[in-house]
């Protein structure tokens, strides 16, 4: 028989459960739903700007085989990203075969490509479900996350500097580039910054979650501040353990470059489609430069994305409208709707397990 204590124990290994696919009520997917249909009504608005007959043909028009290889590229990356995982998770312990860590990272891929703003803050649902899936504890699955975020963002940068270096050497600079720059160099400064505070400032992260968490636990017997504390103690040793592990991240990192590799190619296969080659230069700082816009209140940034394709591809490539609207078709077709179709059985793998 499990006395008090043991009970007392395993409940504090476990996070409050997280509003997610888990625990979805007619609210959330109604709001799920309004956020779709707000998202292809603004497609529909700049596909209509942009010529809908000779977008439609440019569609129908195109060499579909290069869509297929698009496809193939984006499995390719989220499956190098899943390896990441895999090494990060293994650094602190947890051991899975890389199919599983798979099928576990599709999960979560799924979870934040329908949530609006899915793709800002969503590391502790995904390691919920990692914490689920995988039989581990939250704050081990939560620390892995976030190192591979971390990891996943150095490519992220260095592609983008590298386009974007390439890209001034040019002697117009179209406003569009203008804009990205300063939004990118904004996520070189703070990301980093958070992650150096974060870091040597321990003891003032946990006065700030006490501050935050003293009002609501007045409110509510679900908030204790001391588990949570606890909780963050517990975050940041398994981010010293991950810490004693350089080669293993540099392993990784390697993963996280290949993964990148393999998600800004489709955008180039999308091109082939149309019959337009691309620079691959200019791939490497349109497709991040384009994520940015990922930050938009929709799920998975859907009809951001695409505004922010046309805008470059239009102010860099000097394309038509009509061709780069369809080219931004086609490449979140590859990137974010077939991400969509291979992740949900695995999604409802994971739900019916948890």
């Amino acid at each position: 028989m499990t006395n008090q204590a043991d009970t007392t124990a395993a409940d504090e290994d476990q996070p409050e459960r997280p509003l997610s696919m888990l625990s979805i009520d007619r609210k959330t997917s109604i709001k799920i739903g309004l956020s779709f249909l707000v998202a292809i009504a603004m497609l529909y608005l700049v596909g209509k700007a942009a010529g809908l007959h000779a977008v439609r043909e440019s569609l129908v028009y195109g060499n579909h085989e290069w869509l297929a290889v698009a496809c193939l590229s984006t499995f390719l990356g989220l499956v190098a990203w899943s390896k990441v995982w895999q090494i990060v998770l293994s650094i602190v312990g947890i051991d899975a075969s890389l199919p599983h860590v798979t099928k576990t990272f599709f999960a979560g891929t799924f979870a934040n490509y329908i949530t609006p703003l899915g793709q800002v803050g969503g590391e502790p649902f995904i390691a919920y479900i990692i914490s689920k899936d995988l039989d581990t504890n939250y704050e081990n699955s939560l620390t892995s996350v976030v190192t591979a975020d971390l990891l996943n963002l150095v490519p992220f940068f260095t592609f983008s500097a590298v386009g974007l270096g390439i890209l001034l050497t040019r002697a117009e600079f179209p406003p569009i580039v203008q804009t990205s720059a300063y939004g990118l160099a904004a996520l070189v400064v703070v990301v980093p910054m958070t992650g150096y505070i974060g870091w040597n400032h321990r003891v003032g992260v946990k006065r700030a979650v006490t501050a935050v968490a003293n009002p609501v636990a007045r409110l509510t017997s679900r908030v204790e501040v001391a588990s949570i504390l606890a909780r963050i103690d517990r975050f940041y040793e398994t981010l010293d353990t991950i810490a004693t592990a350089p080669r293993r991240l540099a392993y990784a990192l390697v993963y996280s470059l290949v993964g990148w590799v393999f998600f800004v190619l489709p955008l180039y296969f999308a091109g082939l489609v149309l019959g337009i080659s691309l620079d691959l230069w200019l791939v490497l700082f349109i497709v991040p430069a384009s994520t940015l816009a990922g930050f938009v209140p929709t799920p998975g940034g859907l009809g951001g994305v695409e505004v922010a394709l046309v805008a470059l591809l239009v102010g860099i490539v000097g394309v038509p409208a009509s061709q780069a609207f369809a080219l931004a078709v086609l490449y979140r077709v590859a990137s974010y709707w077939f991400t969509l179709v291979i992740s949900a059985v695995p999604t409802v793998y994971v739900i019916a397990k948890a």
